[in-house]
């Protein structure tokens, strides 16, 4: 089942970002100290207690010139249309503004749940500001503090509790899913209709066509797939209509309900820095992925130009090193087939699991061509490795003191499981523990 979806609404100036902020904790840095990937940040995911879910703060959605009011509006609409669980986020110190009551109208229309939040109650003498807020008529105000983390949990207990209760999830074993990613007009839908052989999904030649994102059954060659069209995702600041933010975060959820991603990059255009945030999106969501150069047919070719354009991806997207590359036309389906080949593949490794006896001959092995470096006169010892989860695959690694478990050595010991293992396609996550 997806993560349900919580947005932060308010007027400006309530502290929106601060509270997104809190919540998401560290997660909001987890691509960031990865080469090639920056990006805004207006959706993370976060978890409270045993609650895991995506929260988008409105706050960093520009809608561009628009008057104030009609910013406020297209963000809370946006909220409105997104999330499962709204919270409202209000400024105690200043009391109820016409702007507070202008949302408040905008949140009537909806029947999702709004948890009421007042911001800035910094100490316990200031909850008496609080009691203006029942006239907005959700409910109980929770007082909070952005800056200090006062209520916070209080807020996110009554957030998670009005969570939709958990549904019959149709995802079948034996089906693969996968969803396209990229930027706007590389030809997504064009190659989903490629894929299929038939017109299936509406294509267009205006960037951002496609508003939403569906879903296709398809078997090929005996296996089930599960086609997840997602719309474009648009930089920042480039005509960033309200329905081109729909799209980001229908494409965000997409990837969340794959098993693989596909990132289309526009063969003709080249690699763009929004690719690098687009991709850091499904690194950071542990899926599958693989690039697939789109548009190959128009591109003017010698005998190194498909070398250069390898080598280019592999500077640019680092943190993917692991990722295949296709290069196809969806107009004129050259190797278009091809691609399930490489996703079956790309779920078979990231669902595959290591018994733990093989697992720990590999790592024994590495350990003893290049054992850890010394720090300080400490060396790292490492006793045992178990693997604890796929899609993706991740395994504890046990050690005496997990604070000398380098980078750098973390990352040989990546390279020797894909040596040993294959992994093409899917990220491994190694988490260091100390033995007790």
């Amino acid at each position: 089942m997806s993560k349900p979806t919580v947005a932060i609404v308010g007027r400006p100036n309530v502290g929106k970002s601060t509270i997104f902020n809190r919540i998401v904790g560290e997660r909001i840095s987890i691509v960031e100290d990865v080469a090639g990937v920056t990006r805004d940040r207006i959706y993370s995911s976060a978890d409270w207690l045993s609650h895991d879910f995506n929260l988008i703060d409105t706050g960093g959605i520009d809608i561009g010139d628009e008057p104030f009011l009609e910013q406020i509006r297209a963000q809370a609409e946006i909220a409105i249309e997104e999330a499962d669980v709204i919270i409202f986020l209000t400024n105690g110190r200043e009391g109820v503004t016409d702007a507070d009551e202008h949302v408040a109208k905008i949140l009537y229309k909806t029947k999702k749940p709004i948890v009421l939040a007042v911001n800035k109650i910094d100490n316990p003498d200031m909850r008496d500001m609080i009691y203006d807020f029942y006239s907005l008529g959700f409910g109980d105000p929770y007082p909070i503090s952005g800056s200090h983390g006062i209520g916070l949990g209080d807020l996110l207990d009554a957030v998670a509790a009005s969570f939709p209760e958990p549904g019959e999830d149709a995802i079948e074993d034996d089906v693969i899913r996968f969803s396209l990613i990229g930027r706007p007009n590389v030809g997504k839908s064009s190659l989903v209709n490629a894929l299929l052989g038939e017109d299936r999904v509406i294509v267009s030649d205006v960037a951002g066509t496609t508003t939403d994102a569906i879903d296709t059954s398809y078997e090929f060659e005996g296996q089930k797939y599960k086609i997840i069209d997602t719309a474009g995702m648009r930089k920042k600041g480039k005509v960033y209509e309200n329905m081109e933010k729909y799209s980001v975060l229908r494409a965000l959820k997409a990837i969340d309900r794959s098993d693989v991603v596909l990132i289309v990059l526009n063969g003709e255009e080249g690699i763009r820095e929004q690719d690098k945030r687009i991709a850091g999106y499904a690194e950071e969501a542990g899926k599958g992925v693989m690039f697939v150069v789109n548009k190959w047919d128009a591109v003017e070719k010698d005998d190194k130009t498909m070398n250069r354009f390898n080598e280019d991806i592999r500077k640019n997207f680092l943190f993917l090193d692991y990722a295949p590359i296709a290069y196809v036309s969806a107009k004129t389906k050259q190797r278009v087939t091809t691609l399930f080949d490489q996703i079956k593949m790309i779920s078979e490794n990231h669902a595959l699991r290591i018994q733990s006896s093989v697992l720990n001959e590999v790592i024994e092995d590495a350990v003893a061509r290049n054992p850890a470096p010394s720090d300080k006169g400490r060396r790292l010892r490492i006793y045992y490795a178990t693997q604890v989860a796929v899609k993706p695959p991740v395994f504890i690694v046990f050690v005496n003191e997990p604070e000398l478990m380098h980078f750098s050595y973390e990352r040989f010991l990546q390279n020797r499981l894909r040596e040993s293992f294959g992994f093409e396609g899917t990220p491994i996550r190694l988490i260091t523990r100390a033995r007790s």
